[in-house]
């Protein structure tokens, strides 16, 4: 058990005069205990009391007895595993995870009406987005092998390839570089398919003149890297030219802007101002980054709605982009880590532009 994020967190929940919370995302459970569970469809809770009393209820299939520090209430499938945490719960207020699913919770308020339920999860995420030492160097480590895997795979297309052989390429790179795994499923787009931010990797075929982006992420001790690039085959016309200098001033802009005590939606601001300036403003279609560690997308945005002062220790991404229907699309990302005086870009890869 890790007493020291224990510790923040029970500071943060005195904040919101929270005298108690259940803690039940499998990421945020492993950033406590370091065990990482899957519980598919049984409870998983770790209970954290303002005084300290902190304890992880688990299923014995987990099989956890012996493996940690942390205090242990375990329970099998033939027991009401709501019932033993409802025992346990001091009346009044309950900050509850955003994550835990609804059949636990209604069954949790039915057995104790005394409890009142709070959205209890804004301690937890304001612990985790402040990364120690440990943390930032694993997401550092993360970003160079992308940097590498992402490289290799630009070096590997040619025409006639599918999205989906080119995120194949990519898991394969990473693996081949020591990663754990992509942090998410890799995110390929071809031509018109790069005007939809989410697109889903397809079959789509490379034909010249295409953009390609790439979206792509893997792990380095459970920590996530994310990185996006776009590159063009064959040729580029004047227009994808002009799109594509206009979003790496706006990632170039995103950047500067960061800096301890700047709130988030001004690092948005910095970004988008770029793309509205050049007229491209209603083809920027999402926030301009997200908050990055044991998971992909963690708190805080950096939106234009997200009042959230920037502090060091913080990592997130700042990734514009334009995106034209039926045409193309470019978007350029990199991780930030806030400094004590600025930030450091994680990503070391080439922003210029590059048509294969």
């Amino acid at each position: 058990m890790n007493k020291d994020r224990i510790s923040r967190t029970i500071q943060a929940m005195e904040k919101r005069n929270l005298s108690q919370i259940l803690v039940t995302a499998p990421a945020s459970v492993y950033y406590y205990t370091g065990a990482w569970i899957h519980p598919g469809e049984r409870m998983l809770a770790l209970y954290i009391s303002a005084s300290g009393d902190v304890r992880l209820y688990a299923n014995r299939l987990f099989a956890l007895g012996g493996t940690l520090d942390t205090p242990l209430a375990e329970f099998d499938d033939a027991e009401d595993c709501v019932a033993l945490l409802a025992g346990d719960m001091a009346p009044g207020t309950l900050g509850i995870d955003k994550t835990w699913p609804s059949q636990f919770t209604i069954r949790l308020m039915q057995a104790r009406p005394d409890i009142t339920p709070v959205l209890g999860s804004a301690p937890v995420d304001e612990t985790r987005m402040i990364k120690d030492a440990q943390e930032l160097e694993w997401m550092k480590i993360a970003s160079r092998m992308n940097d590498q895997a992402m490289s290799a795979t630009i070096s590997a297309i040619h025409g006639g390839m599918t999205e989906a052989e080119l995120a194949a390429e990519y898991v394969a790179q990473a693996g081949s570089l020591g990663s754990e795994g992509a942090s998410f499923d890799p995110l390929v787009c071809f031509g018109a398919n790069c005007a939809e931010p989410h697109h889903v990797t397809s079959n789509a075929a490379l034909a010249e003149g295409d953009s390609v982006i790439l979206d792509l992420g893997c792990l380095h001790g459970r920590y996530c890297s994310d990185m996006t690039r776009t590159v063009f085959f064959g040729r580029a016309d004047d227009e994808q030219r002009k799109v594509y200098d206009v979003v790496q001033a706006a990632n170039a802009a995103g950047r500067a802007a960061v800096r301890p005590g700047v709130p988030m939606c001004e690092v948005d601001r910095a970004a988008r101002k770029v793309i509205e300036d050049a007229g491209y403003g209603k083809y920027f279609i999402h926030r301009t980054g997200h908050g990055i560690g044991l998971e992909v997308h963690e708190h805080p945005d950096a939106s234009s709605v997200c009042p959230i002062i920037a502090q060091p220790g913080m990592v997130f991404s700042v990734e514009p982009g334009i995106y034209l229907p039926g045409k193309f699309g470019v978007r350029i990302e990199d991780l930030v880590a806030v400094t004590e005086d600025g930030c450091e870009t994680l990503n070391a890869l080439n922003r210029e532009m590059i048509v294969l």
